[in-house]
Order: structure tokens, then C-alpha cells, then sequence
């Protein structure tokens, strides 16, 4: 009998195609789920997921996540976590390992099951309902989440809604969306999109939807079935803060060693010296656990390691929500490598299926078995190019100027200088199409590189910010470039007087070509995309002969010269080449091995060089999509997982790494000044990289315009060209798209519901004095109460105007026209705005676009002034009836100045994210 332990029969075959695999624990064991059941999780179990990329390189890469239901038993989840370990060395031990709490799930995991997943009662213990015992139960959800989306069933309580989330009512015959005042447009941008799910699986397709938006008035039809549904109208609390709101705070990380169990720290700076392949190490971030696996360690020690984990949250109090993951050492993630100044790439062990192989054959002789070990061909792109037959422009950067290139010397490039390339084309049904590259020469001065892009933000300026700009250096041009010039010839030296200023300073001999020297290009290359020729020392040791040469020996003559292994598109190339160079020139053609006497005089006599292939030292990476944010000073990404076009939010600005190059998409409501930022973000996430990823530094860098997206953009999404061209922010698109035009336009701004619901509880403020036997808000510094009502019913009818004047016909709107007098039942008491006035603003992220009342960039005077200890958010004695989006602007200007430090003018020219980076620190956001 083999003393190979046995591998579990639900795991035979597992990882072979890409895509996801489940399995439900039942009675300890892994069962297989049915691919119909994908996305649903019931409460009482646990799950294992598994998740294949087939990765460019030709390897299968592996995520591992274990899912624990809120209701299910401690020894079930660790008969979950345990076969996990189990899954993982079936597969090579190469898998990187998550452990998912239901509510607490992590963006990777949330993205296999778009738009959500939607937790059930019950489980495997208690039975499952068939279909035809279910019997539909009207539901209250809450929606957290950008891009992916945490759906969570709440009580249905008119209690249980708020100003500041997105909630989901689904009822048998129609589901409505309230949207908060406070809420995050992209959030409800989301939440449409989980009401298309809930009415495909639960209505059939069939079911009406409506949208009510806080501050909306009863007395619409949607909005008035709404609050009907709760049993009435009645004013919304301050949103009650619950375990599910702590978010585990991000600490410095600190560094554990695991040694049977015991968990002991590690003193010192962080190094990837540290991590031994002998042992098991903890990574303590706060907000989330690593668990590092040496590659030489024991699958026993595996297992203890990642108990090891759960024992050290649980003994430190951590939240729920502090997530574990435990990776392979080799097979490190972007966000574990980011703790680290620095992740050398001289010291990595092997990635890839060779690094694989090395695991799995250390697991062959611990006598677990291994499986499904196979390596697939690396992927072939078709690379997309720009359609050809457009206009080209291409200036050389020359004594702080662009000086335009004549047409016959197009293509042809020098090290020592700068160009700007500008080429207009058509494509689809587009009018015109702009590609606008500053190109780098090796030996160009920074000066001239700075101007470069500086006259290069001109042109882009002036054609209305719609080309995609570019910026690319010599040696690293991306097959879009390459395929414009055929042929593409980079000669030594170069023109410009910043060349020559540069070599005069350091001493050195101008090498600049001229049609009289003796020079030697090389022809490299396979394809139209990146095929060209390249001046290399005229010496014998520059050839090789896997690829064609032109020798220009100073005569009336060029040799062509083709290596015996050069490819038919190398030997197509060079004719072409040295009729660009010298046109009507004589060639002399040889091959390799048939050379002539005045060949090799012209390169100073025979010598040896190499007859084989060299080498190729790029890595083939994977497309990956990142958001982005600055914290302390630092720049952090978190990935965007399985991305596609929906993922390209118009508020934000996104990174997309393609292994050859670096795309910054930057959307149309992104601020101005963030805008013009753009190059620069991109050149943070490419100087991190270079030290986390080993990314070349002088990889092309390219802005894209949200709506000006080019073919070799898009052709890493499944994009749609009608929702490229949508206007609005993400709500608005949302809604166009699912609901049509129309109903978009009626939402063009969505600043009403929310400044009428401010408004109205202005107005309650000033006509209702406090209940007796509570203190009253405190009082504005102003001219009487009777200043404050006109201030409020001032402030209303400014909101019904504005909404009066939004309709074509001048008639009011809907929800203008349904406008109650001031003593409304409803309204007369409370308004929909908190009546405490103590809710907060919806906070987001640093990075991210919270949806805001307006411009900030003109300081702002109120007709009332209060306190600063009364307008913090957290104020023990709070005023009601003001824009809680805007607290500073009820500082008087001195106390501004106080707790600002600087006066208003100067606090309104800073841009929006640092207005509300300095709120949020004295408790003003």
C-alpha cells in the first residue's frame, strides 16, 4: 500500500481550467456545489472556493478562499480551514490562502460572484427549503461598496434606514432603492445594478423599480408607496453605528516568527531577509494578517501556521473583520510586498511553474500526492494598432523649442534629442482620434526632456485634452509606436544644441550619424510592431546571427547583411531601411558566411561574435487594475480584481500595468487639478513597482481620457462602445443605461433631494422650539429668531426655484409641483433631514469621490455663525438646520483662521480632496 497520503476524492483533477470551483463542507467533508448554486451561501455553512487564472506566462495561478457562515459551527469552519491546506498542496502548495468571514468577504472573493453574493438562512444542519416551500418574503438591504458590493440583510424597520448608505426594498411586485442624502453616487450606482440581479433570480425578469431619493416628498407616487410600506413618513435617526461599521485601523507591520505554534516578534526593520524558507512567519498589519509560508516547511507546520493566525486575532481582540491570508514564499502578493521599502528581485526564488515544480516535488517527499501539475503554451496576444493612412507630425526638441521634422526624415530618431509624435486618424465613428508620444533618447539631457513635456501637455491643451498622451523611451517603444514609422531607424548622437551642450561638458566624442560615416544598424524584430533598426558600434562583435545588419562603409554603397537564422521580416526591412537612409544607394547584399574582404575592413577586421539568440529579460505579467491613494505622504494601491469597463468609475482616476506598459485612465468628473496630475501618479505607481515588482523604469507611460479610450486600451476589457459615450457621473450613466435617457436627465444633478431636505429641516428648526425638558440647540450668532425662520424659508424657496427653472416648459417638476405647505402634517413637526443635526456627512476613503454640495472653490459666507466646539461632528451641544457638508463656513473668518490656519480665501484655492482632508482632522467633515 503506497504511504502517499491519500488525496480527498472531492479534489481529484482540481485547478486544470480557469475559472471557479466550489465545495460546501457537510459533515466535515468537501462536497462539490453544483455550478447553478455558485453565489449562494447559506449562513449556517462553510465553503471552499477555488479560483484558476491561466496566467500569460503559460501557468496556472491559484486563489484559495474559505468562507465561514455567520451561523456556522466552530468545528465545521475548521474542518473548512484545515481541507484547505489539503486543496492547496494538491495543487503544488504554490496557492495563496484567504479566510472569508460572511460580511467582512474581501474584494478578490466579492469579485468572482458580480454584482454580490446574497447570503441565505439556513444550511446543511437545518435543511434547505425546496421551491416550492419557499414563499417570497419582502427583504431590506443595505448596499456598501464601489465596485463590489457587500449586500446585507437588515431588519425591515423604517428604523434601519439612514442618510448616509443605499438601501434595496424588495417587495413581490416592485423594488425600490432609497438613496441616502449622504450616500456615495458610485454606491448607488452599484445598487442599480443589484436590483437587476434581484429582478432576473427572484422576479423572473418581471417586476416594476423605483428610486426614492431622501428628501424626496410623500406625496410622489414611488415615494409615497415606500413610506407606506414602513407605515408612514417619519424622520430618519442618525445612523446607528454597528460591529459591521468597525473597520480595523492599518498599524505599522510588524513581523512574527511561528515555531510550533508560538508566535513570537521580530525586532527590526522590515526585510525580505528576514523570511528563512525554513520557517513560517506572521505579518501584522492591523487591518490584515499575513501568514508566510517557507517553501522548505513541512505541510504539518502549514497548518499549525495558519491556526496560529486565528489564535493571535482572537487573543488581541481584533475585529471580525481583520482578514487572514497566508501565501507560499514566491508567490508573495502586490499588498504583502508593499509593507517592505523594497523587494529585491536578485534574491526571489523562481516564480513561475519552475518555482512550482520545486514545491511540489518537496511535497512528493513529505508523501503527500500531488496533482494537476501541468504547464500550458504562453498565451498569444494579437497586439491592436492604430488604424493607418492618418496625418503624422514629429517635432525634435531643439534650444527649448519645437522644431518640425521635414517629411523624408520621419521615423528617423536620435539618441541624444527628444521628439513630440502627433498622429490624427479616424477610428469608428468617431471624428478624429489624437496619438500624441514624447519620445526619450538614451543620451538626451533632462533639460530637454523637461521641455518635451512640457510643449507636449501644449499640443494636448490645445486639441481639447482628447489625444492619449504618451511618453516613451528609446529601446522600450510599444508596438502602437513602432508600427506608425516603417521603417523606424534610431541613430547615434543627435542635433539638438541641448545634445551637444550635454557631450561638450562631459568630455565626450559627438558620434552623430551622417550620411558619409561609417555606421552599422542592427534590424530586430519579428512583426510590423516591432521591427526596427538600431545603430550599433561599427565592429565586427556587434553581429549576430540571428538577425539582419546594414553596413555603411562612407562609399556610395550599404552591405545588407543577413544572419543565417534572421527571420524573412528582418530581411523584408533592411532594403527598405537603406533606401530611407540613403535614397538611390547601391546595395551589396551577403549573407552570413559569404562575406567580402572590404566588409570586414570596413568594420576594422574579422572577429568573433555570437551565433545564438539572446536572451529576453522581460517578464510577462498579467494586465492588473489598480485605484490608488496618498497616505501620509506614501502611495498605496489596492487592486481592482477581474475588472471590466464598469470597473472605470468617471469620478476616479485608475492604473492599469499591461506588462509592457502603464495606462492612467483618468474619468471626466475627475477635480481639475487631479487632472493635470495624472503623469505624475502614474510615475509613483511605476517607481513602486520598480521596487516591489521589478518593473522596468523606462517602461511607456500613457494618459487616457475617459471617451477618447484607444484600441490597445480597451482591448483588456470587454468594452461597449454606448457606454463609453453615456454622460454623467456613475449614477447617472447607471441609470441611463438601464432606464434610459430620460429618466437620467431627471436626475441630472442629484443635489436636490438633499438641499430640499436640508432646507425643510432649516425650517423645522426655526418654527419648532425644543420639547420641554431638553435643552435647546444653540442659538446662532445672528439677528433674532425671526432672522433664522426668514433664513430658512429663504433657503427652501431657493431650493423649489431652482427645480421650478430645471423643467423645459418652466412648469415646476414632479417634486416641485407636490410641494406641501409648511404645515403639513408630515413636515410640520420634523423634517427628513436628522432632526438632532448630529449625523455626519457619508465619509469616504482618501482617493475616492464622494459625491459633494457644490464647488468649493469660492469661500463661503453664511448669514449665521456658530461656535467651533458647536459645529464639530461631535459636538455635545450640536446645531441643527445647516449644511453639515459644509460646517467650516459657519466659522466666523477669525475662527476659521484658528482652526484652519489660514484664512478662507486660501482654504478654497486647495484642491477638494485636501479641503476635506483638513475638515476631516479637526473633526469638521
Amino acid at each position: 500500500m503506497s504511504s502517499s497520503k491519500v488525496l480527498d476524492p472531492a479534489f481529484q483533477g482540481v485547478g486544470q481550467k480557469p475559472g471557479t470551483e466550489i465545495w460546501r463542507i457537510e459533515n466535515f467533508q468537501p462536497v462539490p456545489l453544483q455550478k447553478s448554486d455558485y453565489g449562494k451561501f447559506y449562513m449556517g455553512d462553510s465553503y471552499i472556493v477555488l479560483h484558476t487564472i491561466h496566467s500569460k506566462a503559460g501557468s496556472h495561478m491559484y486563489d484559495i478562499h474559505f468562507w465561514i457562515g455567520k451561523d456556522t459551527s466552530q468545528d465545521e469552519a475548521g474542518a473548512a480551514a484545515i481541507k484547505t491546506v489539503e486543496l492547496d498542496a494538491a495543487l503544488g502548495g504554490r496557492a495563496v490562502q484567504h479566510r472569508e468571514l460572511q460580511g467582512h468577504e474581501s474584494d478578490k472573493f466579492l469579485s468572482y460572484f458580480k454584482p454580490c453574493i446574497v447570503p441565505l438562512e439556513g444550511g446543511v444542519a437545518s435543511g434547505f427549503k425546496t421551491p416550492e416551500e419557499e414563499v417570497f418574503e419582502t427583504r431590506l438591504y443595505i448596499c456598501k461598496g464601489k465596485r463590489v458590493v457587500k449586500l446585507k440583510q437588515i431588519p425591515f424597520a423604517r428604523s434601519s434606514l439612514n442618510h448616509d448608505d443605499v438601501f434595496i426594498l424588495d417587495t413581490e411586485n416592485k423594488i425600490y432603492q432609497f438613496n441616502g442624502a449622504n450616500s456615495n453616487i458610485q454606491e448607488r450606482a452599484k445598487a442599480l445594478e443589484i436590483i437587476q440581479f434581484l429582478k432576473e433570480k427572484y422576479h423572473g425578469g418581471v417586476c416594476n423599480v423605483a428610486i426614492v431619493d431622501d428628501g424626496k416628498l410623500d406625496t410622489e407616487s414611488d415615494s409615497g408607496e415606500f413610506w407606506v410600506l414602513f407605515g408612514g413618513f417619519a424622520p430618519l435617526g442618525k445612523k446607528a453605528s454597528s460591529e459591521d461599521d468597525v473597520i480595523p485601523e492599518s498599524t505599522p507591520a510588524k513581523l512574527y516568527s511561528i515555531t510550533e505554534g508560538e508566535v513570537k516578534p521580530i525586532e527590526g526593520e522590515l526585510s525580505k531577509s528576514m523570511l528563512e524558507n525554513s520557517k513560517c512567519y506572521l505579518l501584522d498589519c492591523g487591518a490584515e494578517i499575513f501568514v508566510w509560508i517557507g517553501r522548505a516547511t513541512q505541510v504539518e507546520e502549514r497548518k499549525v501556521a495558519t491556526q496560529s493566525a486565528e489564535d493571535f486575532v482572537a487573543s488581541h481582540n481584533r475585529p471580525k473583520a481583520t482578514r487572514i491570508t497566508r501565501l507560499i514564499q514566491g508567490y508573495e502578493t502586490s499588498s504583502f510586498k508593499s509593507y517592505f521599502d523594497s523587494w529585491p528581485a536578485a534574491s526571489a526564488t523562481p516564480g513561475g511553474d519552475d518555482g512550482r515544480g520545486k514545491v511540489a516535488a518537496l511535497l512528493k517527499q513529505q508523501k503527500v500526492a500531488v496533482k494537476g501539475l501541468t504547464k500550458t503554451a504562453p498565451v498569444q496576444e494579437e497586439v491592436p494598432l492604430l488604424e493607418g493612412g492618418g496625418k503624422m507630425e514629429v517635432w525634435c526638441i531643439d534650444d527649448s523649442a519645437k522644431t518640425p521634422l521635414p517629411k523624408e526624415d520621419i521615423g528617423k530618431f536620435c539618441s541624444g534629442d527628444c521628439y513630440i509624435l502627433l498622429y490624427t486618424y479616424h477610428s469608428g465613428e468617431r471624428k478624429e482620434d489624437y496619438f500624441l508620444c514624447c519620445w526619450i533618447g538614451k543620451d538626451s539631457n533632462e533639460e530637454d526632456q523637461k521641455i518635451a513635456a512640457e510643449l507636449a501637455n501644449t499640443v494636448f491643451n490645445s486639441h481639447k485634452g482628447r489625444p492619449v498622451q504618451g511618453r516613451v523611451y528609446e529601446g522600450k517603444e510599444p508596438p502602437q509606436f513602432v508600427a506608425l514609422f516603417q521603417p523606424m531607424v534610431v541613430l547615434k548622437g543627435g542635433i539638438s544644441a541641448g545634445y551637444r551642450k550635454s557631450i561638450e561638458e562631459k568630455g565626450l566624442t559627438d558620434e552623430t550619424y551622417t550620411a558619409d560615416s561609417v555606421a552599422l544598424f542592427q534590424i530586430s524584430g519579428n512583426s510590423m510592431h516591432n521591427i526596427k533598426a538600431q545603430q550599433v558600434d561599427a565592429v565586427a562583435t556587434s553581429l549576430n546571427s540571428t538577425e539582419c545588419f546594414l553596413l555603411q562603409s562612407g562609399s556610395s554603397a550599404i552591405f545588407t547583411w543577413y544572419g543565417t537564422q534572421s527571420t524573412h521580416e528582418q530581411q523584408h526591412l533592411a532594403p527598405k531601411v537603406a533606401e530611407f537612409l540613403k535614397p538611390g544607394v547601391t546595395r551589396k547584399h551577403c549573407k552570413e558566411g559569404t562575406e567580402t574582404s572590404a566588409f570586414w575592413s570596413a568594420l576594422g577586421g574579422k572577429q568573433d561574435y555570437t551565433s545564438t539568440e539572446k536572451e529576453s529579460h522581460e517578464i510577462v505579467r498579467d494586465p492588473h487594475l489598480y485605484t490608488f491613494y496618498l497616505n501620509k505622504g506614501k502611495f498605496k494601491v489596492e487592486e481592482v480584481y477581474n475588472f471590466d469597463q464598469d470597473d472605470l468609475l468617471t469620478e476616479d482616476i485608475l492604473i492599469l500595468d499591461t506588462r509592457a506598459e502603464v495606462f492612467v485612465w483618468v474619468g471626466q468628473c475627475v477635480d481639475a487639478k487631479e487632472k493635470q496630475q495624472a503623469f505624475e501618479f502614474g510615475q509613483k505607481y511605476i517607481d513602486r513597482a520598480v521596487s516591489l515588482e521589478g518593473m522596468s523604469p523606462k517602461i511607456t507611460l500613457y494618459k487616457v481620457t475617459e471617451g477618447n479610450e484607444p484600441c490597445f486600451f480597451i482591448t483588456f476589457f470587454s468594452w461597449d462602445s454606448h457606454r463609453a459615450t453615456v454622460p454623467g457621473n456613475s449614477f447617472q450613466k447607471k441609470v441611463a443605461l438601464l432606464f434610459g435617457a430620460s429618466h437620467a436627465e431627471d436626475r441630472s444633478d442629484g443635489q436636490g433631494p438633499r438641499q430640499r431636505a436640508e432646507a425643510l429641516a432649516a425650517l423645522t428648526s426655526a418654527f419648532n422650539p425644543s420639547p420641554e425638558g431638553k435643552t435647546s440647540a444653540p442659538k446662532p450668532v445672528c439677528t433674532g429668531q425671526g432672522s433664522q425662520r426668514a433664513a430658512a424659508v429663504a433657503a427652501l424657496s431657493q431650493v423649489l426655484t431652482a427645480e421650478m427653472k430645471k423643467s423645459p416648459d418652466g412648469s415646476p417638476r414632479k417634486s416641485a409641483s407636490s410641494t406641501p405647505a409648511v404645515t403639513s402634517p408630515t413636515y410640520e413637526a420634523k423634517s427628513e433631514a436628522d432632526p438632532s443635526g448630529a449625523h455626519d456627512s457619508h465619509e469616504t476613503a482618501e482617493g475616492e469621490t464622494g459625491e459633494t454640495n457644490g464647488d468649493n472653490s469660492e469661500p463661503i459666507t453664511q448669514s449665521c455663525t456658530y461656535s467651533y466646539d458647536q459645529l464639530k461632528s461631535k459636538s455635545e451641544n450640536p446645531v441643527t438646520g445647516i449644511d453639515f457638508k459644509r460646517r467650516e463656513t459657519y466659522l466666523s473668518d477669525e475662527e476659521f483662521e484658528t482652526v484652519f490656519g489660514m484664512p478662507k480665501e486660501a482654504f478654497y484655492k486647495l484642491p477638494k480632496w485636501k479641503q476635506d482632508l483638513q475638515k476631516k482632522e479637526v473633526d469638521l467633515f
